[in-house]
């Protein structure tokens, strides 16, 4: 007789859906904890009307109330090559009346095969894992399965989190061979992702309109720019953490190779409390601390000058003496600059 497949998470997916289709309270993905569930799939937000300052992802609740706000508000980029927040991660999900709400109506529907269900029943059911899906340990730990970082469903990493269902008890650290287990590291790093900081608009003077050879003072409001933070937590597990982020240096690219920036590198430390310095009367002959100097005109358009922000991140968490760092994260915004030739009067 020819072995038979394994089916995969997909296929258990696509059978529970076509049961639920039949019967909607057929099965219940969630799980209970306190007033609410272990692990709930959707996600939702409380707002108090100028942005989510709360929301709830899985068994993960993220604090936004001094996190940056306003519609030209954006999340930072890692500056640290392809590093990303996990995709996916494990955390609780069902207690042992939720696993078996969750499994049995797959069984039922003989869609996955009567080998493996039979193994699945020896393993949550027989003793094989565990005795009637652990319901005589049902205060004493949780079933934890893997989540999908929410607007990471078609990354590839989302796919790293094969590993079954597994029971965890109160307190206990979860297997080895599940290090994508939800840690105060692995919610540092999801608070990363829910990071916003305001927009880089900077302050030009001449404004608009430049000419050429005329050094163009660059400025930015560090009122816009003070220290954000996220915290994400699991309640269910008494872990949190904080991510901050806090702005150190200001990038400016002039949008053409035919330019001159203060300083040279383009990059204008945060000082004190500004950043660059306000253009003031009588200062048309000095050289700006930071801006830029365009060599040609811009025709009849204009240059796209970029300004971006570098953040310093850092967390802190639960069981953690001293802040860590994550990578370094940039915001940028464009802004166009019309440059224009000196015009001489010939008498």
């Amino acid at each position: 007789m020819p072995a038979v497949k394994r089916p995969s998470r997909t296929t258990i997916a696509v059978a529970l859906l076509a049961l639920v289709a039949l019967t909607p309270t057929a099965a219940y993905a969630g799980g209970r904890g306190g007033n609410g569930n272990v692990g709930q799939t959707d996600a939702h937000g409380d707002s108090d009307g100028n942005g989510n300052l709360s929301s709830t992802a899985g068994v993960v609740v993220f604090d936004r109330s001094n996190n940056g706000s306003g519609s030209s508000s954006g999340a930072v980029t890692s500056s640290s090559g392809t590093w990303t927040p996990p995709a996916c991660y494990y955390a609780p999900k069902y207690t042992p009346d939720q696993l078996q709400k969750y499994l049995e109506p797959i069984w039922n529907a003989e869609s996955t095969g009567p080998q493996w269900d039979a193994e699945q029943r020896d393993k949550y059911v027989n003793g094989g894992e565990a005795k009637d899906f652990n319901k005589d340990k049902a205060d004493k730990g949780y079933w934890w399965d893997s989540y999908v970082t929410k607007g990471r469903e078609g990354d590839p990493g989302a796919l790293k989190c094969t590993k079954s269902i597994f029971w965890v008890d109160k307190g206990a650290a979860p297997p080895a061979d599940a290090p994508e287990a939800i840690t105060p590291e692995i919610l540092a790093q999801l608070a990363y992702a829910e990071i916003r900081v305001p927009s880089t608009k900077v302050d030009l003077a001449p404004a608009g309109t430049t000419k050429v050879n005329l050094p163009t003072w660059a400025w930015l409001d560090t009122a816009k720019f003070k220290p954000v933070s996220v915290t994400a937590s699991v309640p269910l597990l008494n872990v949190s953490a904080t991510t901050t982020a806090e702005p150190v240096s200001l990038k400016i690219d002039a949008g053409t190779p035919d330019a001159t920036t203060y300083p040279a590198s383009g990059v204008c430390e945060i000082a004190g409390d500004h950043i660059g310095e306000a253009y003031a009367k009588g200062k048309a002959k000095e050289t700006p601390p930071c801006g830029v100097k365009y060599l040609r005109s811009s025709g009849g358009g204009s240059f796209k000058l970029r300004a971006t922000i570098t953040w310093k991140v850092h967390w802190t968490g639960t069981g953690v003496a001293a802040a860590q760092d994550l990578p370094d994260g940039t915001f940028g915004a464009e802004q166009n600059v019309v440059v224009q030739e000196i015009q001489s009067v010939n008498r």
